[in-house]
């Protein structure tokens, strides 16, 4: 392999890891929750708890309804 594609390829690995680390971190940060207050994994309860609390983070992270990003001038 070229540099070249060398450094794409490199570029392109640590962009996924960091990609697939962020979402891991709101899935694991909704167990942490429904663990931390007692549900035990595979409960019905717990299931409920995760799905909820997965949700909530997600809106958490989210842009408010009808708000687009703008660039900065910075």
């Amino acid at each position: 392999m070229n540099s070249t594609k060398l450094r794409f390829f490199s570029i392109a690995t640590v962009l996924a890891v960091l990609t697939l680390a962020g979402c891991g971190s709101i899935e694991s940060a909704a167990q942490d929750d429904c663990t931390s207050i007692g549900w035990q994994i595979g409960s019905k309860g717990y299931q409920d708890c995760y799905k909820a609390r997965l949700y909530e983070r997600k809106l958490d992270y989210s842009l408010p309804p009808g708000d687009r990003p703008t660039p900065s001038l910075i």
